[in-house]
């Protein structure tokens, strides 16, 4: 389910797994697991995806870009977020 809902009391935790270079930036599906799929149109090249992700994600959640943060996989396809 996307968008998923946050408590604003908590931190909320994702776990997202991208596709770059794509004709779009949007919401793909939620995995079995829960790993939401995403796909980026932005390069994984200096911070550009992880940097669309963050606008992405603060976009659909409704919640300023400062309150989302990479704690896991900067590098790798699959992250984890908190939001909070």
């Amino acid at each position: 389910m996307f968008p998923p809902t946050l408590n604003p009391d908590e931190k909320t935790y994702l776990r997202i797994k991208v596709t770059t270079k794509q004709p779009k930036t949007e919401y793909l599906s939620t995995l079995d697991d829960g790993t939401i799929k995403i796909r980026l149109k932005a390069v994984p090249e200096k911070g550009r995806a992880n940097e669309e992700l963050v606008r992405f994600l603060s976009e659909a959640l409704g919640v300023r870009k400062d309150t989302i943060e990479i704690i896991a996989g900067a590098s790798d396809t699959v992250k984890l977020v908190r939001i909070g």
